[in-house]
């Protein structure tokens, strides 16, 4: 068969797809390895070229990324923002069609994890370190910093009503579009992987338009940039959440923050991740994500308490009505007029989230056998989005109303003083009570969200350059997982985090198109497994 009898608008069934995935494998087993070729080979050997040259140039990596994000978010600002919201838009859709009936593996397919699991993997997976790095920061940010330049929409928070618009701003950031890009792609992989017999890798949403073509170089460029996409989007987690690490221990042991303690807490948490992917998923990753699960609502619990029940609730509320009301503001990218808040973060944001879709959505994929459509969706988008805007809320929004009232000096030092946005949560957490036991467990909640982030990551690209495999060789995610803590030392060697925020964008931004034609391909696909209930 090949792809000229697959019309556009009628998708292949199960026998067809499986039958041409039989035809096209091209898996081989060198020294016991079980590798795509050439994937594996093309994106290791790039990878280990641009690690070896971001170290041998570092003052010219630095500046070159110091250029390169700056000009790739204010150039294509308007692509990604629409590209964004045509796939938030396109998700909803897909809720209230009748296609949001259909079960990911089939009518009698059943889950394999309790709602609790898996939702802690998917919200472990989506956001793990981001919230502990910006849950303070970014509300701070957009409301003092720059004289003004920072705020969304170009409102003044000391406007009536209005104190909280860098919350409103944050929560825009993390809610319900950035999981509408994961969502999507989980989405995709997961229906072709469990309905159509297809292997567990990007390049088989693709073969409703590409047809046969998809196991050859198509579909080895689609799964070589995802493995880009992936390992820059990762990388730039990772190097955040190594700064804040070492901010951490400076705050509990006194050590200074200097860079070779990061890159040493960069090698050390990479061991540790080692050790959660020899487990595997269900013994490490899932019980990892679990714990995380666990403190992070002890730490929410916590600061709930002591800044206050009824004032967190009454601005959770607040919040969350404004920005519905600003969504549509939010969401046009044309004659924007708080331009700092537009290139400098939305724009990095959408890049980010979709350089990080091939990493969230294969591994929300690969938990969510036995989910409808309809029941993906809305957890993928919902209750994520409600979390993190409950997180933004509490804490940032109690940092806004701690400095609105003179004081919470750590926050004051960190965010608008020096921008020194590792130590902005611990400059917070500071301000509450019990510090002394409070720092150190919030220091282990970063490392294991860390941990969780690597060992996670390492799996997902593993599974792209071994052809869609769920069992590859060991070995070869170790390799992955050293190799990721490797680019993070030499992005923050080469530029610190405006190369990991540059690495990330350049990936992301390519990526998109890949995304929208993945949108097209699971709506021909979802279309013919409608047909079958």
């Amino acid at each position: 068969m090949t792809s000229s009898n697959v019309p556009p608008d009628e998708p292949a069934t199960d026998e067809e797809y499986s039958t041409d995935f039989e035809l096209g494998q091209d898996n081989v087993r060198p020294l016991g390895l079980d590798i795509h070729n050439p994937v594996f080979a093309i994106s290791s050997i790039m990878i280990c070229g641009f690690v070896l040259i971001s170290l041998a140039n570092q003052e010219a990596s630095a500046t070159f990324f110091g250029w390169f994000r700056p000009w790739l978010t204010s150039t294509f600002d308007w692509f990604l923002v629409l590209s964004v919201n045509a796939i938030t838009l396109f998700c909803i859709a897909l809720i209230v069609l009748p296609v949001g009936k259909v079960r990911i593996g089939g009518k009698d397919a059943t889950p394999d994890y309790s709602y609790p699991g898996w939702v802690a993997m998917m919200f472990a997976a989506g956001m793990g370190i981001g919230l502990l790095f910006f849950g303070v920061l970014e509300p701070v940010y957009y409301n003092f910093a720059e004289g003004g330049g920072a705020n969304p929409l170009g409102i003044d928070p000391a406007s009536a009503g209005n104190e909280y618009i860098g919350v409103v701003g944050t929560i825009h950031h993390w809610g319900i579009e950035a999981w509408a890009v994961y969502a999507a792609v989980g989405l995709a992989l997961a229906i072709f992987c469990y309905n159509l017999g297809l292997p567990l890798t990007l390049r088989s949403a693709f073969y409703p338009i590409l047809g046969e073509r998809v196991w050859g170089w198509w579909g080895h460029c689609i799964d070589i940039l995802a493995v880009f996409a992936t390992l820059f989007g990762l990388t730039t987690s990772l190097g955040l959440g190594a700064q804040q690490v070492a901010a951490g221990l400076y705050e509990v042991a006194g050590i200074e923050p200097t860079s070779t303690v990061t890159i040493i807490l960069i090698i050390v948490i990479t061991a540790v991740a080692l050790g959660s992917v020899l487990m595997g998923l269900d013994k490490g990753v899932k019980r990892l994500s679990e714990i995380n699960m666990i403190m992070a609502i002890a730490l929410f619990i916590f600061v709930i308490l002591v800044t206050g029940i009824g004032t967190a609730l009454s601005r959770f509320f607040n919040v969350m009505v404004d920005y519905v009301v600003h969504l549509p503001a939010f969401s046009n990218p044309f004659g924007r007029e708080d331009e700092s808040f537009f290139h400098g973060w939305t724009t990095f944001y959408w890049a980010w989230w979709i350089s990080w879709s091939p990493f969230v959505g294969m591994f929300i994929a690969r938990i969510s056998k036995g989910r409808t459509v309809r029941e993906f969706l809305l957890c993928a988008l919902i209750a994520p989005t409600l979390v993190c805007a409950f997180w933004m809320s509490t804490f940032g929004g109690a940092a806004i109303d701690m400095l609105n009232a003179g004081g919470a000096e750590g926050v004051r030092a960190t965010v608008i003083d020096a921008y020194k946005p590792e130590g902005a949560l611990f400059g917070f957490l500071s301000e509450l009570p019990l510090y002394g036991i409070v720092a150190p467990v919030s220091l282990l909640l970063i490392i294991i969200f860390f941990v969780t982030s690597s060992d996670s990551g390492s799996l997902v690209i593993d599974t792209i350059t071994a052809g869609g495999k769920l069992d590859a060789p060991v070995v070869q995610r170790v390799f992955w997982c050293t190799l990721e803590g490797l680019v993070a030392i030499a992005l923050l060697l080469g530029g610190g985090l405006s190369a990991l925020q540059g690495a990330a964008v350049s990936t992301g931004i390519p990526f998109t198109l890949v995304v929208l034609m993945m949108c097209y391909c699971l709506w021909l696909a979802l279309r013919s497994e409608q047909r079958k209930l």
